[in-house]
């Protein structure tokens, strides 16, 4: 079972197999967006201008579809405690992983790799994805994986202080 996850294919062939490889047009040059003299958009949640906030939001939305936040309150603690957790149960086995990940019958958990999306001629993206709902009612949480040990407390902390994030950026 742990042969469907793409990150534990370089054990079985020394070759990407052809669905994911990107055609040359397609294929981001390293510099190009450096080139293009663009930088990706910051928007500063502790700016005291909520007009000038809004119309940052709004053209980053609408120039690029993304943009980076600062001054959001969450502490550099947790966004290293949660990144390096969901680095920990990415580097366990597969096994380990897909067991981790399938508790839930109806799927609000669920490890998968872009090969499940069975796109005839589609080019796929090289990742495994872990899935699950993360509402601030905790509802779900049972089905989260357990392993690392510290999984479900650091991705509810995570949750609950980026809904909190959200909310601050709707509001606005």
């Amino acid at each position: 079972m742990g042969h469907k996850l793409v990150s534990s294919w370089f054990h079985l062939s020394s070759s990407v197999p052809l669905s994911y490889v990107q055609p040359p047009e397609s294929r981001p040059a390293a510099t190009a967006f450096a080139a293009s003299g663009k930088a990706i958009p910051v928007v500063d949640l502790g700016g005291h201008d909520r007009a000038e906030t809004l119309m940052q939001i709004l053209r980053a939305s609408e120039e690029y579809g993304f943009f980076q936040v600062t001054n959001h309150g969450v502490s550099h603690e947790l966004m290293e405690d949660t990144l390096n957790i969901f680095k920990e149960f990415h580097a366990m086995p597969a096994e380990e992983k897909i067991s981790e990940s399938s508790r839930d019958p109806n799927g609000s958990c669920k490890l998968y790799t872009s090969r499940e999306i069975n796109n005839e001629g589609c080019i796929q993206f090289w990742r495994d994805t872990l899935r699950q709902f993360c509402p601030p009612s905790g509802e779900f949480m049972e089905f989260w994986p357990q392993k690392p040990a510290r999984y479900r407390s650091l991705a509810m902390e995570d949750s609950l202080v980026l809904n909190t994030v959200l909310s601050q950026i709707q509001v606005l």
